[in-house]
């Protein structure tokens, strides 16, 4: 049985924010776009929901058709539906964030993408629709979660040091944090594994490299344990 709706109904897309970490800073992933409306202007990687797809489909499939990248885990952030944000008509998205190790994913722009890179989140360009809105509040959401839940550790390399760890933090939230008392905590938590190896080729003294124990922290997250810092 076919239904008539009397209400208009808005299009919908999808858009992803997503974060990697070299050593100084935090990125965000840009695509220049390559179609109106504003072409030639950056803007996060994103796209119109296909009839036979879920949101989590359409924004994995946007995000690998324009940039290439596949992260692991990506979750939805928010949704976005003022009247006025996209000049072709009624469009609300469902934006998405996802944080990738950086050296793993180089992009490489396709379909309606011009071109993709890394960029500061401190330094982006003028973005197109509200997408300097929806990067603010990923950014806001990144910097809360880091504190209760150990998604930074999907930033870093596999095998880290404690002052990669710490640089982390710093980082993201934006301020210092003191050695010896970041140290004491993370270390009380029993989530690292220290690893017999240390830094290779580096001027300063090699460091001790470490491992997060994700199995471990599956195992404590169900027993009620708090990750906070």
């Amino acid at each position: 049985m076919s239904h008539t709706y009397e209400y208009p109904r808005p299009a919908l897309t999808v858009d992803c924010v997503v974060f990697g970490l070299d050593e100084d800073d935090l990125k965000v992933l840009l695509i220049k776009r390559g179609v109106e409306p504003f072409a030639g202007r950056w803007a996060l990687p994103g796209g119109f929901v296909r009839m036979d797809e879920s949101l989590d489909e359409a924004a994995r499939r946007e995000l690998e058709e324009e940039s290439g990248i596949r992260p692991a885990h990506l979750e939805q952030l928010y949704t976005f539906g003022a009247p006025g944000r996209d000049p072709r008509g009624r469009v609300v998205t469902v934006a998405y964030f996802a944080l990738v190790k950086l050296t793993d994913h180089r992009p490489h722009a396709a379909t309606d993408a011009r071109e993709a890179a890394w960029f500061s989140v401190w330094d982006t360009p003028k973005l197109a629709f509200d997408h300097a809105e929806i990067l603010g509040t990923a950014l806001q959401r990144l910097k809360g979660k880091v504190r209760y839940q150990p998604i930074g550790f999907e930033l870093l390399p596999p095998k880290f040091t404690l002052t990669q760890l710490q640089r982390l933090y710093e980082i993201v939230l934006e301020r210092p944090l003191d050695k010896r008392n970041f140290r004491k905590k993370i270390l009380a938590m029993d989530l690292l594994e220290e690893l017999d190896e240390v830094e290779q080729d580096v001027s300063h003294r090699a460091a001790r490299l470490y491992r997060f124990d994700h199995r471990k922290y599956k195992q404590l997250e169900k027993a009620g344990f708090n990750f906070e810092l």
